[in-house]
């Protein structure tokens, strides 16, 4: 691993890295950050979790003048989340420059970021149909971007985005230098590199590097009526410092962290249909620990920097094997080891040998425990905490209370009702998770197709009645649901665009 001093970064650049807690680069910012800042052109091919952020924000930040008062240096995301953490990140690295860094996205009051952009930033991170919008009421000028960053490109492809970006690129000098990064090299990305980039040098993490080796993955083979309690048993017998719980849909979500909580779990829901203040708000109890596990969507996959994740749990398996790189890439960071358990039903094995070739690694089957052992589990955290109690030796207010018991009780009796009040026993309370259609049956091969099946709607409810149709995150709304502020022309941020051609599925829908 290469040290950041030995990379020609100006001395302020490295207090401020030093300060973040960074000392050697990883291989996607070792690779890139000498070519960008000798003005090439550089495509980046790596996994979200890599570095990526640092691999552009530092030459980035080493090359933006703060005292010249315009944009100098764009940053296309795909969503709302994504860019504001990569504003914050490069804020951080560019603390002691004093750059002046703006975000723009959808589900943000518009005239408020008009208001900011009279402030003369030097540096803007948006998402594509935000920006697409200053640029049309002529409130954001590009003229002077001598830096373009396109960040996760496969997404915003996914995510229907690519003819905005095409049209951003167009109101961007021809003479920049630009940035590309992205996990996979799609035709239309390619493309993209074709028409809008000069000789640009490609860095690419090799295979081993992209796949996730300190991550140990198992599958759970189960019926859709019998997820719900073999998670439970889980958790009880992994006791996760934070989780996260991925869902398919919407709905799946909702219903998930609702019966988490009926069932004594401390969870919250995250999807495209809450509002941009309520995602925000999970998303910091989340990381100040305050919740123990996240249900979320693919739309909390990518881009979120979540650390301090130590389990990942698929309670559905998405259909494109990207999307679970992605997902269990949540765990397992900064050469931590993390844990990912998959849950698979037996119409949809043929994904999970898809998943398997495309992170050349083998899923070990995991035999779900029983309730029996899931409540040893359960006991053995009761052992810890109490010990823990006895250790930190805050007693003398009990002690007394303590003798009195003694004289009128057993000891051991009086240690194991301790225990048992501790004890999280097997909760039945009824809860509703409603099934989901299982996915397309696919063969074991990366070409895989569609070969039937999979259209039969689950009719029973576990303890539940069935609650309408599963419909699928169908993108990012701004505030409660309701559409962004744009013109009619502008697209939905973070999430597909509004137009009446197919768009690529995606594992939400």
């Amino acid at each position: 691993m290469t040290n950041f001093s030995e990379l020609n970064i100006s001395a302020s650049t490295q207090r401020s890295l030093k300060r973040m807690g960074f000392e050697e680069a990883t291989p996607i910012q070792e690779g890139t950050i000498s070519y960008a800042l000798e003005g090439r052109d550089i495509i980046g091919q790596a996994q979200t979790g890599t570095g990526k952020t640092a691999a552009f924000g530092i030459p980035l930040i080493e090359k933006v003048d703060p005292k010249n008062p315009v944009v100098q240096a764009l940053i296309i995301a795909p969503t709302r989340e994504l860019a504001i953490q990569s504003s914050e990140e490069l804020y951080k690295i560019g603390y002691d420059k004093r750059a002046r860094i703006l975000s723009v996205y959808g589900g943000q009051d518009i005239s408020r970021q008009i208001r900011a952009l009279k402030n003369k930033p030097q540096i803007i991170v948006g998402t594509p149909g935000r920006i697409l919008d200053h640029i049309k009421r002529r409130t954001l000028k590009l003229e002077n971007v001598e830096t373009l960053v396109l960040d996760e490109a496969d997404e915003m492809l996914n995510m229907g985005f690519i003819e905005d970006i095409n049209t951003i690129l167009e109101n961007v000098p021809s003479e920049r230098q630009t940035l590309l990064f992205s996990a996979t090299m799609p035709a239309p990305i390619r493309k993209i590199a074709e028409t809008f980039m000069k000789d640009p040098e490609i860095v690419k993490i090799k295979s081993k590097e992209m796949t996730v080796e300190n991550i140990e993955q198992y599958f759970v083979k189960a019926q859709e009526r019998e997820k719900f309690d073999v998670l439970s048993r889980l958790l009880n017998v992994h006791q996760p410092e934070l989780a996260i719980v991925f869902g398919r849909t919407k709905r799946r979500v909702d219903e998930l962290a609702h019966a988490l909580n009926i069932r004594g779990y401390l969870a919250e829901g995250i999807h495209g249909d809450l509002s941009q203040a309520k995602r925000l708000s999970v998303l910091r109890q989340f990381k100040e620990n305050k919740i123990d596990i996240l249900v979320a969507t693919d739309v909390a996959a990518r881009g979120l920097d979540i650390s301090g994740v130590t389990h990942v749990y698929n309670f559905d398996i998405p259909q494109d094997p990207e999307s679970y790189v992605h997902r269990i890439g949540r765990t397992g960071r900064a050469g931590k080891s993390g844990l990912a358990v998959t849950f698979v039903t037996p119409r949809e094995m043929g994904y999970l040998r898809i998943v398997e070739e495309t992170t050349k690694k083998r899923m070990t089957p995991l035999k779900p425990p029983t309730a029996d052992e899931a409540l040893v589990g359960q006991q053995a955290l009761a052992v810890e905490q109490l010990k823990e109690l006895v250790e930190k030796n805050h007693l003398s207010d009990y002690r007394a209370m303590a003798e009195e018991l003694l004289t009128t009780h057993d000891a051991v009796d009086l240690v194991a009702a301790a225990l048992k009040s501790l004890t999280k026993e097997p909760d039945d309370s009824p809860i509703k998770i409603t099934e989901e259609r299982p996915l397309p049956m696919r063969r074991t091969s990366s070409r895989g197709n569609s070969n039937g099946g999979g259209r039969s709607q689950g009719r029973g409810n576990y303890r539940g009645n069935r609650s309408g149709s599963s419909r699928g995150e169908r993108g990012e709304r701004s505030g409660s649901g309701r559409r962004s502020d744009r013109s009619s022309s502008s697209r939905r941020e973070g999430g597909r665009r509004d137009s009446g051609r197919r768009q690529p599925r995606r594992s939400e829908d």
